[in-house]
C-alpha cells in the first residue's frame, strides 16, 4: 500500500475505493486514480463554487487531499444524493470552520467539507472531528481481545537474569 493510502486512511476514506497505490503527490493521477475524469472534476469544483466565495472554494480544491473530496462527491452523484444542498452547508458565515488561525483555514475547510458530505441532511454538522470506530480499528496495532490479562506483579525477566548497570567509570578525569 502506496505512503498516501496508508496516511489517508481514516474518516476521510471511509466507504471509498481507495486503489493500493494512491498518489496524492500527483493530482491528475490521484483524480485518474479515483475514476474522476476532467469533465466530472470541472462539475465537482463548479457546485463547491455556487456554494463557496471563488477563495475559499479555491482552498478546498487546492489541498493535498482535495482528490478524496472529490472521490465522495463523485460517489454521492452516483447515488442520486444532492450535493448542492450538502455542500450549501458550509456556506454560513457563522460556520465553525470559519474560526481559528487564517493558516489552517484549508484543514478546517477540509473537515467541514468531508463532514458536510457525510451527514445526513436533516442532521446538524459536527463542530469538531468526528472519532471513525471502522477507521480506528484497521489503524490499531493490538489484537482485540475479549478479557484483559492483569499485568505481572514483578519484573518479566527473572532477577538473576538482569543486567545491572554498568559501574562508574575509573580513571583520570580532564
Amino acid at each position: 500500500m502506496s505512503a498516501d493510502a496508508k496516511r489517508s486512511w481514516g474518516p476521510l476514506t471511509e466507504g471509498l475505493d481507495l486503489p493500493h497505490d494512491l498518489n496524492l503527490g500527483n493530482r491528475s493521477h490521484a483524480l485518474q486514480q479515483l475514476g474522476i475524469n476532467k469533465s466530472a472534476h470541472t462539475y465537482f469544483v463548479a457546485q463547491l463554487q455556487e456554494h463557496l466565495p471563488q477563495q475559499e472554494a479555491a482552498y478546498l480544491v487546492s489541498t493535498r487531499l482535495w482528490p478524496l473530496i472529490a472521490a465522495r462527491m463523485r460517489s454521492m452523484d452516483r447515488d442520486g444524493v444532492p450535493l448542492g444542498r450538502h455542500l450549501a452547508r458550509l456556506a454560513p458565515d457563522d460556520a465553525p470552520w470559519r474560526h481559528g488561525p487564517p493558516s489552517k483555514t484549508p484543514e478546517r475547510l477540509l473537515l467541514a467539507a468531508h463532514h458536510a458530505l457525510t451527514t445526513p441532511l436533516d442532521t446538524p454538522l459536527p463542530t469538531g472531528p468526528r472519532v471513525s470506530t471502522t477507521a480506528a480499528r484497521s489503524r490499531s496495532t493490538t489484537a482485540p481481545t475479549t478479557a484483559q490479562a492483569p499485568a505481572p506483579a514483578g519484573a518479566a525477566v527473572p532477577a538473576y537474569r538482569q543486567q545491572a548497570a554498568p559501574a562508574p567509570r575509573q580513571g583520570r578525569g580532564r
